[in-house]
């Protein structure tokens, strides 16, 4: 029985809600690295299913810590602040690991140690059946801020961060449902690289109904997410232009979706809103050439 560190190099992160019929695979995912100096701490978000007595099974291999349902930002963020490691990894409930995933993650770290953020390859389940990401979501090492605008092309249960990273960047943003990953990527890539092992030591598992990626509407978030980093200081005027696109972009096509729906005061809302950013992107632009 493998016992806890008090002073572990690596505190890795699980939340979850409602998933008893997947957390003990992500939690024996971990178990079973072939790395020893880490602490799990496991954020029960208010499940009402039988998550809280498979947790209690571990007894003290791993931490528990439960709360009331807040989202999985603030499970997660519950973990960060009760974690003790230098290096922070997550780890979604519905998703497992491969056994040498901490031990390559921090070996990149000792080799590369300005780095702050590193993630790896993975595999993707789709309802059982193995499959090829598309083209748009393959995977960049350095300075990915551009090609992040689109959709995230980092995922949570694949990246390793220094805890340093988040006095600079914050936190997850506890108030958005969904797309709080894009919202601290975007925040991150703008100013760090985000380095990539080319090697698929996470498998990530999807299609299932609770998955929050699914849920319809999700541009929503992401642009209240590119608002939020483009009213920082931190954007150089290429990822301003940059953003100022995808944000135009994306609003055009909740918009037009809103639309199909039936909600044309919120399409209005949108329309004007793409407007406004095609206005600022007219007077950005000319700014930037005259000087």
């Amino acid at each position: 029985m493998r016992t806890r560190s008090k002073t572990p190099l690596v505190s890795v992160i699980i939340p979850t809600y409602n998933r008893g019929w997947t957390i003990k695979e992500a939690i024996d995912s971990v178990l079973e690295q072939d790395f020893s100096d880490y602490e799990l701490i496991v954020v029960d978000d208010g499940s009402t299913d039988n998550t809280a007595d498979i947790l209690q099974s571990y007894g003290n291999t791993i931490t528990v810590i439960h709360q009331s349902n807040k989202g999985v930002s603030a499970a997660r963020n519950r973990g960060i602040g009760a974690s003790a490691g230098r290096l922070i990894a997550f780890l979604d409930s519905d998703d497992i690991w491969l056994p040498q995933k901490l031990s390559r993650q921090v070996e990149f770290f000792n080799n590369h140690p300005d780095a702050l953020i590193n993630q790896t390859e993975e595999q993707w389940i789709r309802k059982g059946v193995r499959v090829n990401p598309k083209k748009r979501h393959h995977k960049f090492s350095g300075m990915l801020f551009e090609r992040s605008l689109e959709l995230c092309l980092v995922s949570p249960s694949a990246v390793m961060i220094r805890r340093q990273l988040f006095d600079t960047v914050g936190l997850f943003d506890e108030s958005l449902p969904a797309c709080e990953d894009y919202d601290l990527w975007l925040r991150v890539s703008c100013r760090y690289p985000v380095y990539l092992i080319d090697t698929a030591l996470i498998v990530k598992r999807g299609g299932h109904d609770d998955q929050l990626s699914r849920a319809a509407g999700l541009d929503k978030y992401r642009i209240r997410a590119l608002q939020k980093v483009m009213e920082g200081s931190q954007l150089s005027n290429d990822q301003y232009q940059a953003a100022i696109m995808a944000i135009i972009k994306k609003c055009k096509i909740y918009a037009d979706g809103c639309r199909k729906r039936g909600r044309k005061n919120e399409a209005i809302r949108y329309d004007e809103l793409a407007q406004k950013y095609k206005i600022s992107a007219s007077n950005y632009i000319r700014i930037i050439r005259d000087g």
